[in-house]
């Protein structure tokens, strides 16, 4: 089939649109003129003209392109219908432009094939069922495309609108947001403005009120400072109201002291001219006494005589016919040791008298050191340097300081405390220093350990009913003290005995290097070897023994080594068996502790409290020549 040319039969321009059977235009363009055609179309029309297909198409090959056929040209007009008013009548201005070539490509223009008037306009001639179907096809694909690109126009324009909508919604909260934040900007402002005004009174406020703290310091400092003044000047009135009234008061007890001295030393001289006249008086009766007595007592003797460790240099005295057992030795010492304690006090007797003076200050100053010894080197020492200072104080002759500190020492014995063996062995260290400087108050001392028990000499008064008026006197002759008009108990006179002898066996024992003991270890043996020479066994020289071998065996053992072992072998064969004899029920407890002693070689264990401690704050200890530095200075002050 050969091709078809196209031709309008009709009008070539209806209602403004110009037909141009070979249009050709882009696809764009083509959008434009339909576009265009959609509002003519739309727009009221004065009358239309059908189109008339006068011939059929004919393919002209002037028109084929690469084997394509050539599109018509339509021509529209690109102006819009204006209508007149006041012409009375329609005009039509019509302007024509040059049309753009279209391709229809055997496209069936029309959309039905009848008019009203019944009549068919056909732009083609009638084709084949295949050409038809081909058309129909490509007609529905035109439209279809015709609907993609409405469809696609009007999703882009909904974009639009949506984009400018969103655009307008974003710009509306920018400023939104914008006057927002100036208003927060504004509001935060003001607020630290107030934070700073606030700051800034509080601050002036402060400092006001701390100004006004000042003040009231100040003030009520010159008022603290006035009430002190006054509470100062109160004070030092009472203070002077005390002083003079402690000072009467001290001069009331002064002079009761001195009378209560007085009376005591009387009384003392009194039991011990009492003592003497026993003593004579029984030694005068003894010469009456049986011959089988004396008989009996110089067998004990012998007895005793034979068993003991020896003589010690010195033989027995039965002095006043067997009524004072102790060796001639130990006599004679204590005899001398009295002789110069009587001659001190004599003297003492004299400077109270003459000098008219009260030194019973010095007395309590002695009493309040004494007190205060314990059991360090340092106390030892510092307890020592102030006794010695003392001593030698002008105001108060040295004589009286000495007799009031060997009185104060031997009556720490009477009353003895829980830890008394402690506090023996730091007297025995202070009374080792202070003699190595005045060797004079040892001799005192122990006159004054000889008066107190005369366990300490050692000696030993014998019962007899024929040197004795009564038990009474006699138990005052050993020691016993009158408590309230009777005697006191033997368990009170047993325990200041043993006391006593603590005190002296510290005494004996005491080492301190660079610094002699007058009244050692040598001291100490010669008065076991008299004890166990001279005395019998009962239960007052046990509980002597007991004491002294509880404080002073383990130095004695350190020193003699197997002679003070076979001391203790006597001891345990000769004394304990001799105790063990009597059968009296109140010696078990005594020989039980001597046997347990020995037996278990407690002579090895050093005692508590014999090994001074350097302080009360620390263990760590002083060498022992520490202690002679202080001491230099007074050597060789006598009295």
């Amino acid at each position: 089939m050969g091709a078809l040319k196209f031709s309008v039969h009709g009008p070539e321009s209806v209602q403004g649109m110009v037909l141009d059977p070979e249009p050709d235009w882009s696809f764009d363009e083509l959008l434009s003129e339909l576009h265009s055609l959609e509002l003519n179309l739309n727009a009221p029309s004065v009358g239309s003209m059908p189109f008339n297909k006068t011939r059929r198409r004919e393919i002209s090959p002037s028109r084929h392109v690469d084997g394509r056929e050539a599109a018509f040209v339509m021509h529209i007009s690109d102006d819009d219908i204006e209508i007149k008013e006041g012409q009375g009548g329609e005009a039509y201005k019509r302007s024509f432009v040059a049309g753009r070539r279209f391709a229809c490509d055997e496209l069936y223009l029309s959309e039905s094939d009848e008019f009203d008037d019944g009549m068919e306009f056909c732009l083609m001639d009638k084709v084949g069922l295949t050409e038809g179907a081909l058309s129909e096809l490509t007609q529905e694909h035109w439209v279809g495309v015709k609907e993609q690109i409405r469809n696609q126009i009007s999703q882009l324009q909904t974009h639009l609108l949506n984009v400018s909508a969103k655009s307008k919604s974003q710009l509306v909260g920018v400023e939104n947001y914008r006057d927002t934040r100036m208003e927060m900007d504004r509001k935060l402002d003001l607020q630290y403005q107030r934070k700073i005004a606030e700051a800034l009174d509080n601050h002036l406020t402060a400092v006001q009120r701390d100004h006004e703290h000042k003040s009231q310091i100040e003030e009520r400092k010159i008022r603290n400072d006035a009430a002190s003044e006054e509470a100062k000047r109160k004070e030092k009135a009472l203070q002077e109201e005390k002083i003079r009234q402690e000072k009467a008061k001290a001069e009331l007890e002064a002079r009761l002291e001195a009378e209560k001295k007085k009376a005591e030393e009387a009384k003392a001289a009194a039991l011990e001219a009492e003592r003497r006249k026993a003593e004579i008086k029984a030694a005068e009766n003894v010469k009456r006494v049986a011959a089988a007595d004396v008989a009996e007592n110089q067998a004990k003797d012998r007895q005793n005589s034979q068993s003991g460790p020896g003589s010690d240099g010195s033989d027995r005295v039965q002095s006043a016919g067997q009524i004072v057992k102790a060796a001639e030795i130990s006599l004679r010492l204590e005899e001398g040791r009295l002789q110069k304690y009587k001659e001190l006090d004599q003297k003492n007797q004299s400077l109270v008298s003459a000098s008219n003076k009260d030194f019973h200050s010095f007395e309590l100053q002695i009493a309040r050191r004494i007190k205060q010894i314990t059991g360090t080197k340092e106390n030892v020492r510092a307890k020592a340097n102030e006794l010695v200072k003392i001593f030698n104080d002008p105001l108060c002759p040295q004589s009286i300081s000495i007799a009031m500190f060997v009185k104060k020492v031997v009556s720490q014995c009477e009353n003895p405390g829980g830890n008394f063996n402690t506090t023996a062995f730091a007297f025995g260290h202070v009374i080792v220093l202070i003699s190595s400087q005045v060797p004079h108050v040892l001799d005192l001392l122990l006159a004054e350990f000889n008066k107190a028990c005369i366990y300490t000499v050692p000696k030993h008064i014998h019962y007899s009913e024929a040197a004795f008026e009564s038990k009474e006197a006699y138990y005052k002759a050993i020691g016993y003290r009158e408590e309230d008009g009777n005697v006191e108990s033997t368990s009170s006179f047993l325990e200041r005995t043993g006391s006593y002898m603590k005190l002296y066996g510290a005494l004996v024992q005491t080492e301190v290097e660079g610094v002699p003991n007058i009244h050692g270890l040598k001291e100490g043996w010669s008065w076991l070897a008299r004890f166990l020479n001279a005395l019998p066994a009962n239960l007052y020289t046990a509980t002597a023994l007991e004491a002294f071998l509880e404080m002073s065996g383990f130095a004695l053992f350190r020193k003699y080594k197997s002679q003070f072992k076979k001391i203790l072998n006597i001891i345990s064969v000769n004394f304990l068996e001799a105790l063990k004899g009597r059968r009296d029920p109140k010696l078990n407890s005594v020989v039980a502790r001597i046997n347990s002693y020995i037996e278990t070689n407690r002579f090895l264990q050093e005692p508590e409290g014999r090994s001074l401690r350097s302080s009360l704050l620390s263990y760590t200890f002083v060498p022992e020549s520490d202690y002679q530095d202080s001491y230099q200075y007074y050597q060789n002050r006598y009295f």
